[in-house]
């Protein structure tokens, strides 16, 4: 195994200075929105430079969100090379796994959006309550250790999802079809005045059915796996002074599902609500601060009821010490209320307390070294210390080479705790996971258009929590298990070839051992491809993302290849017509594992056609 990754680092390390080699030359053309995003805000908790910031940071911009014509934030992480995302067990919840880890900390414009009940899969999050990506100004993915800024769930990384700001006045129309009688439509509008501006958005989508590739057909029809998705976003901002303003933001979507391959009919229903109103303060400073009320509400309805509600203040504030020293320091109160009746609990009640501080000391003009830490008082655990160290070193302004370190925990959800019915028994004695997470990596910009980062990462987490059958009960049961290590490797490359063309590739492995023994997971060799076109109205992409190492009893085969294609055209100033084909090849796959009452398959080849108006 070894030997094989040795190899498959060093292939594509060599496409890489291939590659980098004609970008070097030639993207100095290249149109200016091509660029790569320098100025990030998530791994830090205030603006920093990615060359600066000691982790490995992917920003997916508007731009790229709106060219490949994505309808989901998980359809746009599926791209992020180290990224998976579920296909939502019945087109249930859509979990995001980081390095291999479900432990991901999901925030809009900073705010958490996990919740204290979680899911049977022990994600605490789903992109399903995120209701429309037409408000997404950028996404950025850190990767690795994020407990020190962002508490429980911070093992995987965190993914910030980053609202877009009212600004000149306009309204979008954009309406398309495809196959299994898929349509959707999705009104914006913003604008600016007197201080004010506002970014809205609503959206229905309805499928009736899908197809799916199995082992002896081309197109086995999935009984009840129609949907109707309805949403609503509105980001409201007041512009106070200079330096500080007032933001509303509300996000709203309500899901009527069927399960694949119920034919009983049995439906699932789901009502997401969140929402917040924040003041910003020394916005035009070094490092900013805030004050935030939060609300989130869940309600879920599948052969019963189960819901949970947190509300929440936070505060953060932070400090410019010199020319060479930044300091960020908050606090938060969350407390949150789950109920799931008909599984043995009702109004559990969970509180957390935090406080948290990092230092940003630039050393020289290459050194640059990040400690911080991090107190969680849980209600039913305890206090919990996590402290953190980075370090970032750039010998030229086009090399970094950063390392990392931190501890981590996961608390135990409501439903790991509480959760009881025939089959399923959940464990109050629970013990915490804890454990630390390190990252070792190095970024060189061989252009301001072409970047290549290569890094390694480690985790060893104890009294991690599983969900084990226990032959003696009948019952899947939850238990602490000994040890959980994981390691890997990404490696990624961005670069343009010339004005018209550019390019992404990446390559990741993760190896996952639970107590010694290895375990299965559905992407052990990622591989992400894409290639991208734009010449005067039309533009092209094509992007694939590939798994191998499969274990085929589990996944439905060793290995896969999903290739995607769109293509847009700008039939006038305010009118795009666009197509895409999702699956090309209608590739049999599976992000979920078979079983012998379960079989959650991937949608097979799709056909969209659609347009957007602008007036």
């Amino acid at each position: 195994m070894k030997r094989n990754l040795k190899n498959k680092v060093l292939a594509t390390l060599a496409m890489g200075v291939l590659f980098s080699g004609t970008a070097v030359c030639q993207a100095e053309t290249a149109a200016q929105e091509d660029d790569i995003v320098d100025v990030v805000v998530t791994a830090e908790r205030m603006p920093s430079s990615r060359m600066s910031t000691p982790a490995d940071v992917t920003v997916i911009t508007a731009q790229q969100i709106e060219d490949n014509h994505y309808s989901d934030v998980a359809e746009a992480l599926t791209h992020v090379n180290g990224v998976v995302v579920t296909n939502g067990n019945a087109n249930g919840d859509q979990e995001v796994i980081i390095n291999g880890d479900q432990r991901v900390v999901v925030l809009i414009d900073g705010q958490r959006i996990n919740n204290d009940q979680g899911s049977m899969t022990r994600s605490s999050v789903s992109l399903s309550m995120i209701p429309s990506v037409k408000n997404i100004e950028r996404i950025e993915v850190v990767k690795g250790a994020g407990s020190a800024l962002y508490g429980s769930d911070g093992v995987g990384g965190v993914v910030n999802i980053i609202t877009r700001k009212g600004s000149r006045h306009e309204t979008t129309l954009d309406l398309n079809t495809g196959s299994f009688r898929t349509h959707n439509y999705e009104l914006t509008n913003q604008g600016s005045e007197d201080g004010w501006s506002w970014f809205a958005t609503a959206g229905l989508q309805k499928r009736s059915y899908f197809k799916y590739k199995s082992n002896d057909d081309d197109g086995d029809r999935m009984d009840n796996s129609d949907y109707s998705n309805n949403s609503f976003s509105l980001r409201l901002d007041k512009q106070l002074s200079d330096n500080d303003s007032l933001r509303f933001n509300f996000n709203h979507r309500f899901t009527n599902i069927g399960v694949y391959g119920n034919a009983a009919g049995d439906r699932q229903k789901h009502n997401y609500n969140y929402g917040s109103i924040t003041y910003n303060f020394k916005e035009n400073q070094p490092v900013q601060g805030y004050v935030r009320y939060f609300a989130n509400y869940k309600s879920s309805d599948y052969l019963g009821k189960y819901d949970t509600n947190m509300h929440g203040l936070e505060y953060q504030n932070g400090w410019q010490l010199g020319k060479q020293h930044k300091l960020v320091a908050g606090a938060e109160w969350h407390k949150s209320t789950s109920t799931n009746t008909q599984s043995g609990y009702s109004d559990k009640s969970i509180t957390t307390k935090a406080v948290y501080l990092q230092d940003t000391m630039q050393l020289s003009n290459k050194w640059i070294f990040v400690p911080g830490i991090r107190m969680d008082h849980h209600d039913a655990f305890g206090t919990h210390w996590s402290p953190k160290a980075a370090l970032n070193y750039q010998p030229d302004k086009a090399t970094k080479l950063y390392a990392s370190w931190g501890r981590v925990f996961k608390a135990p959800t409501a439903d790991d705790m509480y959760y009881t019915n025939a089959w399923m028994q959940g464990n109050p004695n629970l013990n915490p996971e804890s454990g630390h997470v390190e990252t070792i990596g190095v970024t060189h910009e061989f252009s301001p258009k072409a970047i290549l980062d290569v890094n390694y990462f480690w985790s060893s987490i104890n009294d991690a929590i599983r969900w084990v059958y226990n032959t003696d009960t009948w019952l899947t049961e939850a238990k602490n298990v000994s040890k959980e290590k994981k390691h890997g490797i990404n490696i990624s490359l961005n670069g343009a070839l010339s004005d018209r063309w550019s390019y992404d590739v990446g390559y990741s492995y993760i190896g996952s051992k639970v107590d010694g023994e290895k375990v299965l997971y559905y992407e052990p060799n990622g591989y992400r491809l894409g290639l991208h076109y734009k010449y005067d109205r039309w533009k092209a992409n094509i992007e694939a993302r590939m798994g191998s190492g499969l274990d085929s009893d589990t996944y439905g085969t060793n290995n896969y290849a999903i290739w995607n294609f769109n293509t847009t055209y700008t039939a006038t100033k305010n009118v795009d017509i666009y197509f895409r084909v999702n699956n090309i090849t209608n590739q049999m796959y599976y992000l979920v594992p078979k079983t012998a009452w379960s079989d959650y398959p991937v949608q097979g080849r799709f056909f969209q056609l659609g347009a957007k108006i602008t007036f």
